[in-house]
């Protein structure tokens, strides 16, 4: 946005991801004051049938919640207990797990035509350190998804997070801005930027695989990245015939890439750091 309050234009992004990978599945953007919710709405129809989607809080619209369950086939979702949100229990599951209804609004019923009067959903608790986290899902059945296992694995969301930062850290150089300073150029760097991202992320999937048990996202990005870049270097001034060799000897030096597990002890709150 040209005209807006920074110097250069700026974006909101909105991305899709798979967790185990940090592959992204699918990424909309459009001008900074576009807000979110609506960006999130065109992510629906590339969202794969049987999956679950983490969203975070700020997601939080039964309308497009409702929407994103109902494109297709067993399309999950998961997201925070929003304060203040009003449910009324239809049936107690356990102690810490209940069948609720949510009332639509009918400013959400306008926006959203074929939203019903209640959404079914099934909350969840559990004490952390203390603190009692709430979350809402469409995985209702409670014999298929566990009370327990499915708390725990809202966790998982800040792998995004993580991806975010190897973005903007490994592969932007940490910088606030992008070399661009147009629209159409942002667009251009952004796309480039994203599926360059995704090649990298490919091969390390590929270099996982000669480690068993071990995910994707339990690799070294930087590491993984520079010997990924290193090999295209080194390629550009041999034979093409020798690529496949090239390629086999980097998926055989994937163990020492394996990050060390993570310790659960370890949290850091949110803080916001001032610029340089």
């Amino acid at each position: 946005n040209q005209h807006g309050d920074g110097s250069f234009p700026q974006v909101r992004m909105v991305c899709q991801m798979e967790l185990t990978s940090h592959l992204l599945i699918s990424s909309t953007f459009e001008s900074y004051h576009s807000s979110e919710m609506k960006l999130a709405e065109k992510l629906i129809s590339t969202t794969p049938d049987h999956s679950l989607t983490l969203f975070d809080k700020g997601f939080y619209s039964l309308g497009l919640l409702h929407h994103w369950q109902s494109q297709g086939e067993h399309r999950h979702w998961l997201i925070p207990l929003k304060k203040g949100t009003q449910y009324e229990i239809k049936h107690k599951l356990g102690r810490n797990d209940a069948l609720v209804m949510l009332r639509t609004s009918p400013q959400a019923r306008k926006q959203w035509p074929g939203l019903p009067l209640e959404i079914r959903a099934r909350l969840l608790s559990k004490t952390i350190k203390g603190k009692v986290v709430s979350v809402l899902t469409s995985m209702t059945d409670p014999l298929r998804f566990p009370c327990d296992e499915i708390v725990d694995l809202y966790s998982q969301r800040w792998e995004i997070e993580l991806g975010y930062r190897e973005i903007k850290q490994g592969l932007l150089g940490g910088e606030y801005t992008l070399r661009s300073k147009t629209p159409e150029m942002i667009a251009q760097e952004l796309w480039g930027v994203l599926l360059g991202y995704n090649l990298l992320r490919y091969q390390m999937v590929q270099m996982s695989r000669q480690c068993p048990g071990v995910y994707p996202c339990e690799m070294s990005f930087t590491a993984c990245s520079w010997a990924i870049l290193g090999l295209l270097h080194g390629t550009s001034l041999n034979h093409p015939g020798n690529l496949p060799g090239f390629l086999a000897d980097l998926q055989a030096s994937a163990p020492q890439y394996v990050l060390p597990h993570r310790r659960p002890d370890r949290w850091f709150p949110r803080a916001v750091k001032q610029r340089p």
